[in-house]
């Protein structure tokens, strides 16, 4: 049996690929496609305005390809759980 963060990884890696091929490209997501993965998937996702998730989207295309690739979306990942450690220590 897998470890629990060897889980946690490969729930991570099959959930950007749940949600890429959506618009025909298996190795990135769209604009519509990361909308979907955020509201989808995180509890915060459907409180998100259009605008916050185009900012977002601004802020991951490191490579300005109107696309989040594998890189762009595990820096997103990275941001994730300090956000949430920061929420807990309030």
């Amino acid at each position: 049996m897998a470890a629990p963060l060897d889980q946690a990884i490969g729930l991570l890696v099959a959930t950007f690929h749940n949600y890429t091929s959506k618009d025909g490209d298996k190795n990135t997501l769209s604009k519509k496609e990361l909308k979907e993965l955020i509201q989808k998937e995180l509890t915060v996702g459907p409180k998100l305005q259009d605008a916050e998730i185009q900012a977002l989207m601004k802020d991951l295309d490191h490579n300005g390809d109107q696309l989040v690739n594998f890189q762009e979306y595990v820096t997103f990942l990275g941001a994730l759980p300090m956000i949430h450690n920061k929420a807990l220590s309030l």
